[in-house]
């Protein structure tokens, strides 16, 4: 028996994994969907659950997948393309579907997106008043200590290793600032640098970082990865105390955030996989990867949404094919 999407909901918010829910709130007969029918659209886009038939599934999983990347939600209005014009109200997204069904549905498509993940390293109070109030504002934050570091430097370590074992977390959604206060900047920086961080941050001045930049590149530090290095961290608000500090860091995570510039790089989809075509009976979008109706006709393959537009296409494949 297939997992309740909810319970899969829990599992990947545990996760950290971004989904979307979609819930059926209203329906006209004979849709297959069913008011309060749910479904959970993953960001890969596979679905689990029920919303409705083959028809209008593509057309919910795209819309899911586009509320993941806007991180807002929307009300779909699924039916024919006659009625979408008398469907007009502000705020609904409508999606025409044009199969034998005649039924009509309004789904509701909610993104769940991971709260931001922050890790500090270091033992300053710039970085301990960073994680609280990272926090505070309902984001994941880890605190990654050296402790004192001696001069086998057992302490740094534990972080480099902490860092380079994937104990802290780390992925590419995550933002990671070293506040070590110049005790271990260099070596907490090039182990940051080896992970998927989508920022990465060194609480120093400018000098002092600069010096910071240099001394990692004659260190062996590919160029390009010292320009991920964001230093000095933080807003320019002039002379700061430590825990002030922290807040000019923070209002910078937040406004970049805000901007779309913390976002992680897109994953490349096999063009196998991104391939896709319309219907040719109902202009549904399908995906020609996993279509499982089609028809040849004249030495070019058709792809459709149901096995009824296919039927109907069989039957006269001259009025549907493409010129």
């Amino acid at each position: 028996m297939n997992p309740d999407p909810l319970d899969l909901a829990r599992e990947l918010s545990a996760l950290g994994e971004p989904y979307a829910l979609a819930t059926v709130v209203w329906r006209r007969s004979p849709s297959s969907g069913q008011v309060g029918s749910r479904a959970l659209i993953t960001a890969d886009g596979r679905i689990q659950g029920w919303v409705a038939g083959a028809c209008a599934e593509p057309a919910v999983i795209g819309q899911a997948l586009e509320a993941l990347e806007a991180g807002t939600p929307r009300l779909v209005f699924l039916g024919t393309p006659e009625e979408l014009a008398a469907h007009q109200r502000d705020g609904v997204v409508k999606v025409p579907i044009a199969c034998q069904s005649e039924g009509a549905l309004e789904v509701y498509v909610e993104p769940f997106l991971p709260p931001p993940h922050l890790v500090a390293i270091g033992r300053s109070p710039a970085a301990e008043s960073l994680v609280r109030m990272a926090a505070a504002l309902g984001w994941r934050a880890t605190l990654v200590d050296a402790e004192a570091a001696t001069a086998e430097r057992p302490g740094v370590e534990r972080v480099v290793k902490s860092l380079d074992a994937g104990e802290a977390g780390i992925d590419e959604r995550s933002f990671v600032v070293v506040a070590t206060q110049g005790h271990y900047d260099e070596d907490a920086l090039e182990a940051a640098l080896a992970t998927q961080a989508v920022f990465v941050g060194l609480v120093a001045s400018r000098q002092r970082a600069e010096a910071v930049k240099a001394y990692l590149l004659d260190r062996g530090v590919p160029q390009e990865q010292i320009e991920r290095i964001h230093a000095p961290a933080g807003l320019d608000l002039g002379h700061l105390a430590p825990h002030e500090i922290a807040v000019a860091v923070l209002a910078e995570l937040v406004q970049l955030r805000a901007a779309g510039k913390l976002m992680p790089e897109p994953v490349s989809t096999p063009a196998s996989e991104a391939h896709e075509a319309l219907d040719p009976v109902c202009g549904m979008t399908v995906k020609v990867a996993t279509a499982r109706h089609r028809a040849t006709h004249e030495g070019r393959t058709y792809y459709f949404c149901s096995a009824g537009c296919r039927q109907r296409f069989d039957a006269d494949p001259a009025s549907y094919a493409v010129p």
